[in-house]
């Protein structure tokens, strides 16, 4: 797993600054990191345990309660600095694994979170999950309970695949579980990875299409990134596996993108396709938007009016510091403006004609005249002040904001 960023160490009782209110006004979103998972899978570095590492406190059985302490802290600490009304726009259960609780659990946490925040009418309320923890009943209460996305974990149809990154689902359940989540009412966005070692182009082509026989609202397609903690990290190093070909995922994505477009999906951020506007997945555009959330749950991070804030990373730690009466936030940081404006470019540039041209600093002509040159932006939304990035201009996104970011000072 990462190491957590270096920052100062916030206060035990989780107080902000008083600059935090700023946002006040804004809308709000909720995350909460459901850190169980029933194996952890060779490629991820994400801050997971399975059953049999955690004991009491730190445990399924304890968890709506430990959050439900972390809920009263939150509205505590922004009620003090003036942003206690804040509409939640957006929720999002992530992890690991949330749907390996019972659904009676993440109803009840719903239950929790509305006796102490005020929800938008239209607010989004996803879940992510793994396949084979899904079945109808047990949608059927995540939909009475509020739920409005299941975002599935299905990242390949082909067996060899998913074998190579440790996932256990069976993907001919992938079809059923569309039926079922489409049949409850709640729209369906699924998760792919590209890239995995000894995966083809048509085990690939094979993947999208099983993915895009759904009726799916929402596609992510991620490549694969094999980070140094992690068994796959370990494996590449021994030379057990290839290190993913840099040639290899920009092919596979453009396949994607003409998959998803035949399949009327359009692009919206770098990697991720949706069927209309509403089925954006809105609560990760508050994250590239820089907007305000907060984020429960072992090691989850927050960002409240420009101060950045993350908890402790292990669920006994975090679990300790709530049942003692402290916040579990164990460093922080207050970005300066110079900070802020770099992460409005990295994150809005991803995102197809969220980062008006008029906003960037001066000098940056000179670059976006030069990116339309080489095929990078799309020339009529500049000439209508837009940043839409063409095809390729997707591939090198991170080029283009590092070179808009160094005339930031």
């Amino acid at each position: 797993m990462p190491e957590q960023p270096i920052g100062e160490i916030p206060p035990l009782d989780g107080s902000l600054p008083a600059s935090a209110g700023t946002g006040n006004g804004q809308g709000l979103s909720l995350y909460v990191h459901v850190p169980y998972c029933r194996v952890r899978c060779g490629y991820c570095d994400f801050n997971t345990y399975t059953a049999d590492e955690l004991g009491p406190g730190a445990n399924r059985e304890d968890y709506r309660e430990m959050i439900s302490r972390e809920l009263d802290l939150s509205t505590r600490v922004l009620a003090e600095v003036g942003a206690g009304d804040r509409e939640v726009g957006t929720i999002f259960f992530g992890g690991g694994t949330p749907t390996l609780l019972p659904a009676e659990v993440l109803a009840g946490v719903m239950d929790d979170i509305r006796a102490r925040y005020r929800l938008s009418p239209d607010v989004e309320v996803t879940t992510e999950a793994n396949p084979d923890t899904l079945n109808p009943a047990y949608l059927d209460t995540l939909a009475s309970a509020g739920f409005t996305r299941i975002s599935v974990g299905m990242q390949s149809a082909v067996p060899h695949v998913l074998a190579t990154l440790d996932r256990t689902h069976d993907p001919a359940k992938i079809p059923d579980v569309a039926r079922w989540v489409k049949a409850t009412g709640l729209e369906l966005s699924l998760d792919l990875i590209y890239g995995t070692p000894g995966e083809s182009i048509a085990d690939w082509r094979a993947s999208l299409d099983s993915a895009l026989a759904a009726d799916v609202d929402h596609v992510s397609a991620y490549s694969l990134i094999v980070e140094p903690g992690t068994k796959m990290g370990a494996m590449v190093r021994r030379g057990q596996l290839p290190m993913p070909d840099e040639d290899d995922l920009a092919d596979k994505y453009e396949i994607a993108d003409a998959a998803m477009t035949a399949a009327g999906l359009r692009w919206y951020e770098v990697s991720n396709w949706s069927k209309t506007p509403e089925t954006r997945c809105e609560h990760n555009m508050a994250y590239w938007r820089n907007a305000d959330w907060w984020g429960f749950g072992p090691g989850a991070h927050s960002h409240i009016g420009g101060v950045r804030f993350w908890n402790a990373k292990h669920p006994r730690a975090w679990s300790d510091r709530l049942l003692g009466g402290d916040s579990p936030a164990i460093g922080r940081e207050v970005l300066s403006e110079s900070t802020r404006e770099i992460e409005r470019i990295m994150l809005a540039a991803r995102i197809d004609s969220e980062l008006p041209l008029d906003s960037l600093a001066p000098g940056s002509e000179a670059a976006i005249r030069t990116f339309v040159k080489q095929g990078l932006l799309d020339a009529e939304a500049v000439a209508e002040g837009r940043f839409s990035p063409t095809l390729q201009g997707r591939l090198m996104a991170d080029h283009m904001v590092r070179v808009l970011t160094d005339y930031v000072h």
